[in-house]
């Protein structure tokens, strides 16, 4: 494995029993190399000619007749999205799981998996079955990483406001579990026995030595990197974050976004204070919100999927950098976003909001105790108020009509997006007086 990428993602669902609002909602940080710049993307509803093909990253397949609407957050050279939302409240969050599979240099990234699956179905079980059965037909392969040939499998959580599932893979095979209150994964398998999965899930491993002797059958055992079992193995350093996320969603209560926006910017013991960009500094305890050299956060979602007879609409809650030291904003996908939320590359621009929160992070790093609160200074009142709006917007926007629907969605993500950046002004300004 490349010393000089550890993918680290952390996703996390609660179904909407268990949520205050009574909507299901799934978040998600996107780890990556700590410079990619990760910007937000839309796709409108297609309808495409029979025959036509779609290409991937690496690999063409066939399209299908029709493609959802949909908003996610796609790093910079990717066709394929890390966390995303569609017309219908289908919410997907991938992970990177290292298993015993040598991958091919041509095949479908778990990226891709992510929006495909969200452009070809309407529920999350639909989903499901989607993203399985692209998996064992054209399997998985190529490079996760943009400068190092880097390959992994992926796991999932696949969300609606009824039903979640999580999906783990390895090459072409897949299982599936139906997630009964919450779930959280996080690049491990986790998966023993699943009530969906291909077809020769269990005969492949067996046929390959991966199962001992005459043991039931174990899909995060057989399939688990050095065949250490899924309790022994642990190459992408998992096993805390795995255990801090479950010990935060599963605290007494109904779980709240801004909850779910506090478990992503945790930083275990230090809370959701950053930690300095010194590394002599850093603790080893298990750590959420990714910071490191080799891997860190790089954009955030928190999707809340309300019920079909619920007054309020799904809504992605996106932020870019680490989301410590940024800003949660929120998104529909039956309204046109912003198009600076598209923009940015490989080089830092200040066109770019991505790169520009990422500056943020890099001046807060200097000296989090003192330069953190000044951001969250110009950032949390403003968050807040998002909040509270966001709800009557939305409430008022299941009654429009689609056109009607459309303006006041757009309008409204245009004016959150003015005071996002004006805030970043402000607080970048404030902060490289306070650290010089």
């Amino acid at each position: 494995m490349p010393p000089s990428f550890l993918p680290s993602c952390d996703t996390i669902v609660v179904l909407a029993p268990h949520t205050r609002a009574g909507a299901t909602i799934l978040a998600k940080n996107s780890d990556r190399s700590p410079y990619e710049c990760q910007p937000l993307f839309q796709s409108a509803r297609r309808v495409h000619p029979e025959g036509a093909s779609v290409h991937c990253q690496y690999l063409e397949i066939p399209q299908v007749a029709e493609t959802a609407a949909l908003i996610g957050s796609r790093p910079f050279w990717l066709w394929g999205l890390e966390h995303g939302l569609n017309e219908f409240g289908v919410a997907i969050g991938n992970e990177a799981v290292l298993t015993r599979e040598m991958l091919p240099s041509t095949g479908l990234l778990g990226m891709d998996l992510v929006r495909l699956g969200l452009e070809r179905s309407k529920t999350a079980r639909e989903a499901t079955e989607i993203i399985g059965a692209l998996i064992e037909r054209y399997g998985q392969g190529g490079s996760a990483q943009y400068d190092v040939d880097f390959r992994y499998c992926g796991s999932f959580i696949i969300a609606d406001h009824a039903d979640a599932y999580v999906l783990e893979s390895s090459g072409r095979q897949w299982i599936v579990r139906r997630v009964a209150e919450r779930a959280c994964i996080s690049n491990r398998l986790t998966i023993d026995s699943g009530s969906l999965g291909s077809a020769d899930v269990e005969s492949y491993a067996r046929g390959r030595g991966w199962c001992e002797g005459e043991s039931s059958f174990d899909f995060a055992a057989a399939y688990s990197s050095r065949n250490a079992g899924k309790d022994k193995s642990d190459p992408l350093h998992a096993r805390g974050r795995l255990a801090r996320s479950r010990e935060l969603v599963s605290r007494n209560g109904r779980r709240t976004i801004r909850e779910m926006f506090a478990i992503l910017r945790d930083h275990g013991a230090r809370g959701e204070m950053p930690p300095s960009g010194d590394p002599s500094a850093r603790d080893d305890s298990p750590t959420l919100c990714m910071h490191g050299s080799a891997a860190g956060t790089t954009a955030s979602m928190v999707a809340e999927l309300p019920l079909p007879d619920a007054d309020t609409i799904p809504v992605m809650w996106a932020s870019f950098a680490a989301p410590c030291s940024s800003i949660a904003f929120p998104l529909f996908v039956g309204g046109t976003l912003p198009p600076v939320l598209a923009a940015g590359g490989e080089k830092s621009s200040a066109d770019s909001p991505w790169w520009r929160f990422r500056k943020i992070q890099d001046l807060v790093a200097m000296a989090p105790e003192r330069l953190a609160p000044i951001a969250w200074k110009h950032f949390r009142p403003l968050e807040a108020a998002m909040l509270e709006r966001c709800a009557e917007v939305s409430h008022q926007a299941r009654k429009l009509d689609s056109a009607a629907r459309e303006k006041l969605l757009g309008t409204f993500m245009a004016q959150n997006i003015v005071r996002v950046l004006n805030a970043q002004s402000a607080a970048e300004s404030e902060l490289t007086r306070t650290a010089r």
